[in-house]
Order: structure tokens, then sequence, then C-alpha cells
């Protein structure tokens, strides 16, 4: 589909995108909720966990929530999680800690890891912060070791905090006798749900703005019917209001009726 759309409202950048500045992030509850819980989670070096459908905002929630750190404290490793073994995910942290190891050994992969997170804190003052994203993916037996990471000085130094991230199996997956160990670190839990029709309103139109436009582009009806095809997630909203912009403006409309909605309903999923 072409950006006609675009130049027929009057748009200066592309609408509804998720590449947006942090600063331009709209301040929902939910995402409040998840900054403060993130921040006590880094304070104390333990485990939170965040969770929500996928298009809820977890990412960005995070995202928010990282860019609020200063850069020359702390240290944030992000992680996207798979389906792969413990020593995938080790290779992951390796990775993300500029790490060049050649052995497959566990032993000395772990050991490596967590020599090289002390020397952050200790050394260069660091505070690290793991993030890991779509965690519901990790098999149990990354959850029955991934707490090992966290014992420094005999469990003595919270010097990894780790934020997990995931769908509600995530939790399913912390209930196992073989993941308490890492589930008895969690001291904040967020979930994400979908918003409201005023939440849904308020997001329109702040991505509206973020676009460059003032003014409300959506008749009540066809906020409706954004609200009710996504559920209240953020992500689906995108998609059926971009779609909607696109339909009538291909009908040199100038405003998006409930129709334009379910017309882009039909070319997502």
């Amino acid at each position: 589909m072409n950006d006609h759309y675009r130049t027929f409202f009057g748009f200066t950048k592309e609408p509804f995108i998720t590449d947006i500045e942090c600063k331009e992030i709209l301040k929902t509850p939910q995402l409040i909720d998840v900054k403060i819980r993130f921040d006590y989670v880094t304070r104390l070096g333990a485990l939170g966990i965040v969770t929500g459908e996928v298009g809820s905002g977890k990412s960005t929630a995070i995202r928010y929530a990282l860019s609020t750190l200063h850069p020359s404290e702390y240290r944030p490793l992000y992680i996207t999680a798979s389906s792969g073994s413990i020593m995938e995910f080790y290779r992951q942290l390796k990775d993300a800690l500029d790490i060049y190891l050649k052995s497959n050994s566990k032993a000395v992969m772990t050991k490596t890891i967590k020599q090289e997170i002390a020397n952050l804190v200790l050394e260069k003052k660091q505070k690290v912060v793991l993030i890991v994203d779509e965690a519901s993916l990790m098999r149990l037996e990354v959850f029955a070791e991934l707490h090992t990471l966290c014992q420094f000085e005999k469990d003595r130094k919270p010097w990894l905090p780790i934020i997990l991230l995931g769908q509600t199996s995530l939790i399913d997956k912390l209930t196992f006798r073989s993941s308490l160990p890492l589930a008895s670190r969690v001291i904040a839990k967020c979930h994400l749900e979908g918003v409201d029709l005023a939440g849904m309103e308020a997001y329109l139109r702040h991505h509206l703005s973020i676009a460059g436009l003032d003014r409300s582009l959506f008749e009540p009806q066809a906020i409706i019917a954004i609200h009710q095809g996504s559920g209240g997630l953020f992500r689906k909203a995108n998609h059926l209001a971009r779609g909607g912009l696109i339909a009538a403006a291909a009908q040199k409309l100038s405003v998006v009726s409930a129709d334009h909605i379910r017309l882009a309903a039909t070319e997502i999923f």
C-alpha cells in the first residue's frame, strides 16, 4: 500500500508506529506501574516479572524504564529469549556482555559471565540489569538454572537484577518445582491488560499528535470499533487505525468511520 494517506491527512511522519522516541511514549497508568516495579527490582537486585498478551506494551514499557537509567551508572543487558537450551541462553548473555570465549563448557561460561558482572560492579562501578524478553519461550531447564547467575559471594551480593517479560504462560512455568529457586527471588509482578475505551481514545489522539495532527480523525464509532477489534491492545490498535486511515483516504474522506476500521480488520490477524 502506498503512503498517499500521509499526504492526504497532512501527517508529518508515519502514524501509529512503534519506533517512537521514549519521550513520546504515552505515560499510561500501566506503564507507570511497570516503571515503579522496575526501579524497585533494580534497586534491590532481585527478580521482576512483566506479563501481558501479545501487543499489550510490555517491551515498550521496559524500553521507557530503561531510558530513565543514567548510561554511566547502569549497564543494561537485553536478551530476546528462545526455546533453546541453557547453553544457548548463556551464549546470548555472553554476547550481550561482549565476552569472547571459545570454550563450550557450561562451568567455564557461567564463571566467566559472573566474573564480568562482578568486574562491572566493582571495577567500573556500574549497576547491571538483565532484561529477558519473550521469557515465556524458555525451557524449564533454563528456569531451573537461571538463579545461579544471581549468586555472588555466597548469595550475599545482589549484583544481577533480572526482569522477565512474557505472556501469561511465564507465570505457569515459574510454578514448577524446578523453577522455585528462581521464583523465590521474585519481589514484583505486573500484568498488562488491554486499555478501556477512554484509554484507547487517549492513545489514538496521542499518536495522531506525534505524527503532526492536533485533531482527531476518528468518528466515535470508529474508536469503538478499534477498541473492540483490538481488545484494547496497542499493537493491533495501531494496525487497525492505520488501515482505517488508508481506507478513508482512498475514498477521499476526511474522517475515519467504523466501516473503514472493519475494512482494515480484513487485512490483519
